[in-house]
């Protein structure tokens, strides 16, 4: 498991960062200024990543050239159509650390949760593991299990998020798969998946994590994780267009699935039209085969695309070090005695989601019109207040929300 509770600078770049444990030292990294990759200048500041990521001008700019394709369909050469799925592929792969060719291509988190609910090659009597309160799109792909025999039962846990005693005591001889989030959207807490992931793997529980409030602003590989499946969107941390995301998994869970699905893009190109003599089906395609449809979806992929690499250029773990300063000096700087801090404020658990609570908390709704009003854009969830800073946030920023939050 990866700890995220500090950073020490490498010599004298900023762009050498290592991540240590337990220390709290984010105070010590040098914050870097990335806004002026974004387009985000007209004094608004954008608080609420958790939601929305802001996406990078040299991603607009391949959005742009999208739609110059559509503008001139001829434009749209079949080498830049099949581009587009294989370059996003590949991008993919190198985030999370596993092969390109393990990436199943999405349109959201859902989609990877869907396909390993309605594939998975159920038993009556089998069971599912999920946790109270979790996020809505990690619970109702499941619900709909029970009408075929399989029980689905929902943890609450002890703490803000599982802990691996909660998982241990609740797996039972039933149990086929565990599923939750890696950071909670509803109190910023992060769990610890690589403790998850050995307790799954001891118990032969397939361990699912969705990784939407994480993966962007910490890094991750796949390859030394007990994960069985993966699954994120691609328009929060990865700052990509609504409408992306992907999944990944396991080999031999993923061959084990029993879901229908034949993508005629995915069995042939769209050059073997009209030489078929009789269609079949593809037993040979491996991940792809899953793929969303309409892979060469250059509005958005194109786009998202760009986004990634743009991330990976300036590396998740700068990119990581930066967002947790940003915490930190929000934490620092929060005035306690009249706000509650509801997220960790040290520690493994602790993520690039704050949120906070007047002391009032009847008064945290117009706390947050105010924010908005001034131009500062935090998320309202379950009468708290959510702060998620990222990497074209600056201090100045932080500082302008901390002095706003003590006038209000």
């Amino acid at each position: 498991m990866a700890n995220y509770t500090g950073v020490h600078i490498l010599g004298n770049s900023p762009m050498s960062v290592r991540f240590d444990s337990p220390a709290n030292v984010w105070q010590d990294f040098f914050v870097e200024d990335f806004t002026g990759d974004f387009d985000l200048t007209k004094g608004e500041v954008w608080l609420n990543t958790a939601h929305q990521g802001a996406l990078p001008r040299v991603a607009a700019d391949e959005a742009r050239e999208a739609i110059s394709w559509k503008l001139h369909p001829w434009e749209m050469t079949t080498e830049r159509f099949g581009s587009v799925p294989s370059r996003l592929r590949r991008i993919l792969g190198r985030l999370i650390g596993a092969p390109a060719e393990e990436v199943i291509l999405a349109n959201s988190s859902s989609y990877g949760l869907h396909l390993l609910a309605n594939g998975y090659p159920w038993r009556s009597g089998d069971e599912v593991l999920l946790v109270r309160d979790d996020f809505p799109s990690t619970i109702l792909p499941w619900l709909g299990l029970e009408r075929r025999g399989v029980s689905v039962r929902q943890i609450r846990p002890r703490g803000a998020v599982i802990g691996v005693e909660d998982l241990a005591r609740n797996i039972s001889p039933a149990t086929r798969v565990f599923c939750t989030t890696w950071v909670h959207s509803f109190t910023g807490y992060a769990v610890d998946e690589g403790l998850l992931g050995s307790i799954c793997r001891d118990r032969g529980v397939a361990f699912v994590l969705n990784a939407s409030q994480g993966l962007g602003a910490r890094p991750l590989d796949l390859s030394g994780m007990n994960v069985d499946a993966l699954t994120c969107v691609g328009f929060k941390w990865l700052c990509g267009p609504y409408g992306t995301g992907f999944c990944w998994i396991r080999p031999a869970l993923r061959e084990s699935l029993e879901y229908n699905q034949a993508y005629w893009l995915a069995m042939q190109d769209a050059d073997d039209l009209g030489t078929e003599r009789e269609l079949t089906i593809r037993k040979d395609l491996g991940a792809r085969r899953y793929d969303i449809f309409g892979t060469a979806n250059f509005f958005n992929f194109k786009a998202w695309t760009a986004s990634l690499e743009y991330l990976l250029e300036r590396g998740i773990d700068r990119v990581a070090g930066h967002d947790n300063h940003l915490v930190s000096r929000f934490l620092d700087g929060l005035d306690r005695r009249r706000f509650d801090l509801l997220s960790p404020r040290t520690g493994s658990s602790r993520s690039t989601l704050i949120l906070v609570s007047h002391k009032d908390r009847d008064r945290n709704v117009a706390i947050h019109r105010t924010l908005k009003e001034s131009g500062i854009f935090a998320a309202l969830r379950r009468g708290t207040i959510r702060f998620s800073p990222h990497l074209y946030n600056t201090e100045g920023e932080i500082d302008r929300t901390l002095e706003m939050l003590s006038r209000i």
